[in-house]
């Protein structure tokens, strides 16, 4: 079983993104767990969900993996650009595509629905080009507010942090050093929650 399983959805394998993810995952498996990192890029699925919920659209194989990679999963991380104040395009058409009724969640006709992933714990890392005070201040927080409480929560997925690196592009390697370190530090906490 996969203990945790690290949604890295910035669509180059080169990115910042991308070593923040497989750090996290380094770090995590030093303390022995188990840390396994999806790519979004590097799958190969149709992110629009076409008929929206009035028609079932067939699984692509990769997300049929990622399903069960979620499924086994105690803990996952999420992490991402920040693009004009939200997630990339990848990561809502993975979410739309992959987090259906009847897998995510059960309509039960009351006011809100049954979560079906509840046990899980995840954690959000981004980056972004804008200053923490415009991102919180313009814009509220909003990619952050929308994966924690319309997604996560709604399925029942507990958020456990949330950490930004701000004004990415300005930072001198040593504060991007310093961060990937400040990322370990938290994947070595997060394993210690697994274990307890």
């Amino acid at each position: 079983m996969s203990q945790t399983l690290i949604i890295q959805a910035h669509p180059d394998p080169k990115s910042f993104n991308a070593q923040l993810a497989q750090r996290y995952a380094d770090a995590m498996q030093k303390t022995g767990h188990t840390a396994t990192i999806l790519s979004l890029g590097a799958l190969d699925f149709d992110p629009v969900l076409r008929a929206g919920f009035s028609d079932q659209q067939a699984l692509e194989p990769d997300l049929q993996r990622a399903q069960a990679l979620i499924k086994e999963a105690k803990h996952l991380v999420w992490v991402y650009p920040t693009w004009w104040g939200h997630w990339p395009a990848l990561l809502k058409g993975f979410i739309d595509r992959v987090f259906l009724p009847g897998w995510a969640f059960k309509n039960t006709g009351k006011a809100l629905p049954e979560p079906l992933l509840k046990g899980r714990t995840a954690r959000i890392l981004s980056t972004m080009d804008s200053p923490w005070w415009w991102y919180w201040l313009a814009h509220g927080r909003a990619g952050h507010r929308a994966l924690k409480h319309a997604t996560l929560q709604y399925v029942g997925v507990r958020t456990i942090g949330q950490d930004t690196l701000y004004k990415h592009r300005t930072k001198t390697p040593q504060a991007l050093e310093a961060w990937l370190q400040h990322i370990e530090t938290l994947a070595q906490r997060d394993a210690g929650r697994l274990a307890g």
